[in-house]
């Protein structure tokens, strides 16, 4: 029956590869339940609530993920909108958290909107196919930056930026760990990404690094302080448009840079490029968004840490399912997930970034036409530390070499659109 609903058969997977995808994509972005908590206090919101209101708001976008579109993807508060939302609309503003959720409610419904109307589907479809291409490329940078990062092998350089960590205990069982997963991957192991996981805590328990809880089970705290408490008559007013619009932009071009990144490691890409079942994948984040808001939570979208477990063999909405279950009994399994550091779920980015940027091998950089928006693309992600600001810029490239080329036919209405969206999000992020 499971088979038969997800098509797990059909499209190359086991339920043993599901189960392992779902729970490797969990273990790789559970850090959220304890990250997205601290940033949204600063607020002044019920900290325990909010790692309850965390957990459902995963499970239930990663839920809509898995049973309505059958796509091994998993969705979260997402970070960047968390800081955002904190930093800049609530404490930048002086903006009531109950007020800015009101703001984010509205921009989840204008979401819904454009995606209802088709406007978010057609934005995806008017990307020239060598930006679709470098998406994956410039993310998968990007999460092997922020992998590096995790495991101590970079750190920041007042003088150089960066510069290389030093080989600590916990930076030594990171690379153990990375190279038992990539030994598994040559040898075709499945779950390679999971034993990785798997073998660094155990390595870190071993030499003392971590300690097992004292309890296991604890009760979750209730959502009951932030719940259902968002401002939405107070977010309607004209003070908060450009705080609408960059909610919207940042999140619309995040998910569809995510989307379209897991979807091409998935196999979900068409011949010509197109995405199947994009409309309802996007359908998904802007109903997540929304309920996020009513729950009390920041932008819900798309995670890129989905494509850990693609690379562990997840292909269905059944993964999804896993992780999302997982996300719903993780409040009561608090002490035992806290316990699983970074640097052991480091290497899990480091190897997806490796298979999301092999797609950087279809692009003719060649052709200058074509390669250098492409290559602006991929290089400012990680630069940046943004996925929409590396696709930014990479529209605007592209616009501003079609029309210094006099080639303006191949400008798409679609696409002059998303130039002028890019330049006014620039405008508002820089001088409002």
């Amino acid at each position: 029956m499971i088979n038969d609903f997800f098509q797990i058969s059909s499209r190359g997977s086991s339920v043993r590869r599901e189960i392992i995808g779902g729970i490797t994509t969990f273990l790789t972005m559970s850090y959220i339940i304890f990250l997205h908590p601290n940033i949204l206090a600063e607020t002044g919101m019920d900290k325990g609530a909010l790692i309850t209101i965390t957990c459902l708001a995963a499970f239930f976008g990663t839920m809509l993920f898995g049973l309505w579109v059958n796509v091994p993807f998993a969705m979260a508060p997402g970070l960047g909108l968390n800081s955002y939302f904190t930093y800049t609309i609530a404490l930048g503003m002086g903006v009531d958290w109950r007020t800015a959720l009101g703001i984010v409610f509205i921009s989840g419904v204008l979401f819904v909107l454009l995606t209802v109307i088709g406007v978010r589907e057609k934005v995806v479809d008017s990307i020239p196919l060598y930006l679709r291409l470098a998406i994956p490329s410039g993310i998968g940078l990007l999460i092997t930056f922020i992998g590096l990062k995790n495991l101590g092998l970079v750190t920041s350089n007042s003088t150089t930026l960066l510069a290389m960590g030093k080989i600590t205990p916990t930076v030594l069982i990171g690379i153990i760990g990375l190279a038992i997963t990539v030994l598994c991957e040559i040898k075709k192991i499945p779950g390679s990404i999971l034993i990785g996981i798997a073998f660094s805590v155990l390595c870190a328990f071993a030499m003392g690094h971590i300690v097992l809880p004292e309890k296991i089970f604890s009760t979750p705290p209730s959502p009951a302080p932030i719940t259902l408490q968002l401002n939405i008559l107070g977010a309607l007013k004209i003070g908060f448009i450009g705080a609408i619009f960059s909610f919207l932009y940042i999140a619309l071009f995040d998910s569809v840079g995510t989307l379209l990144a897991c979807s091409y490691e998935a196999g979900l890409a068409e011949p010509d490029g197109k995405i199947k079942k994009i409309g309802r994948m996007l359908g998904s984040d802007a109903i997540a968004t929304m309920v996020g808001a009513v729950l009390g939570t920041s932008t819900v979208t798309a995670y890129i840490e989905s494509a850990s477990g693609i690379s562990a063999g997840a292909r269905t909405g059944f993964a999804s399912v896993i992780t999302a279950t997982l996300f719903l009994i993780a409040p009561f399994l608090a002490p035992l997930i806290i316990i699983v550091p970074g640097y052991a779920t480091a290497p899990a980015l480091i190897i997806v970034g490796v298979y999301m940027f092999k797609t950087i091998a279809k692009i003719d950089f060649s052709d200058f036409f074509n390669g250098f928006p492409a290559f602006i693309t991929i290089i400012l992600m990680p630069f940046t530390n943004s996925i929409s600001t590396g696709l930014t810029f990479g529209f605007l490239t592209y616009i501003f070499i079609c029309i210094g080329s006099g080639k303006f036919r191949k400008i798409s209405i679609v696409m002059w659109a998303i130039g002028l969206l890019s330049l006014m999000n620039l405008l508002i992020s820089n001088y409002c």
